[in-house]
């Protein structure tokens, strides 16, 4: 069974860079992955963040099942949060977050009204879980490449002050999981959406994980993705797998032409074609947990 863990050592830096920072700031605009908004949010930040106004962003959600990013914006709307969907890649989302900025900091701005300060910028740190987006996000709120972007955790190394007109500074930070999973569904969920290192993962007890929860809550999305009959799935299903999940691979890997020489299916190559098919939404909208 993989132990879904992976800690590097500038992650330790990065929290220390951001617990030195945390005064600096008026709020934490906290981004999670609308497919695993609790396993996605890391507690470390609301220890950091505890005196401090919370937006939380659930980023990525145009891949996420909408029925249940609307379960979640109620559960985090009844535990007192800030809440609002987000696709960082399309345009037309900054004035909802610059609203609700204004609406977390309302406090604050009118206390300074009344010390006689005007128009001082709200000062935001953007923090969250590796390859969340919060770069993309910061680019598209700022309408610039001011952050680095890429699919796969660890870009942002340092931190960056990024100004927004004159009424908003952003603090980009790196992305930081915390050194411990209490509950292995966790990292599995932390895993599959891409926010540790593949490389330091098995990615055929990570599929066999992920067909299990589709098969649970998106029942035939696979076989209709990958053209898989039933004639396939009785051929397959026989002594020579292991689990109804391989002989469901050796399915993609033959309807995909995936084929290692000597006529064998490519097994890993399936692995990561379903994979990158989950990630990045070809399976259809997906949420992997549920409130």
């Amino acid at each position: 069974m993989n132990n879904y863990q992976w800690y590097p050592g500038h992650m330790t830096k990065a929290m220390r860079m951001m617990q030195e920072n945390i005064r600096l700031v008026d709020m934490i605009i906290e981004l999670t992955d609308a497919r695993i908004p609790m396993s996605g949010r890391n507690p470390d930040i609301d220890k950091l963040g505890q005196n401090k106004a919370r937006l939380v962003l659930l980023n990525k959600s145009d891949l996420a099942d909408p029925e249940v990013n609307k379960a979640w914006i109620k559960y985090f709307q009844d535990q007192g949060a800030r809440v609002l969907e987000m696709n960082s890649k399309q345009s037309g989302q900054v004035r909802k977050v610059l609203d609700e900025v204004n609406i977390c900091c309302k406090d604050k701005i009118e206390k300074d009204r009344q010390k006689g300060i005007v128009n001082r910028p709200i000062r935001a740190m953007v923090a969250g879980i590796p390859n969340v987006g919060k770069s993309t996000f910061i680019n598209r709120i700022s309408g610039k490449a001011a952050a680095k972007t890429g699919n796969k955790p660890g870009v942002t190394k340092g931190k960056q002050w990024i100004m927004l007109g004159k009424n908003l500074q952003l603090l980009d930070t790196p992305g930081v999981l915390w050194p411990k999973f209490e509950d292995e569904n966790v990292g599995l969920n932390l895993a599959l959406i891409g926010s540790m290192n593949d490389e330091n993962l098995d990615k055929g007890e990570l599929c066999v994980s992920l067909i299990r929860l589709l098969e649970k809550w998106y029942p035939g999305v696979i076989c209709d993705k990958y053209d898989i009959t039933d004639e396939q799935k009785n051929l397959f299903e026989t002594d020579q797998y292991e689990t109804p999940e391989s002989s469901i691979l050796t399915a993609i890997a033959v309807n995909r032409k995936l084929i290692k020489q000597g006529g064998k299916p490519d097994i890993d190559r399936a692995c990561a074609q379903l994979l990158d098919d989950f990630r990045n939404g070809r399976l259809g909208k997906i949420s992997l947990e549920r409130p």
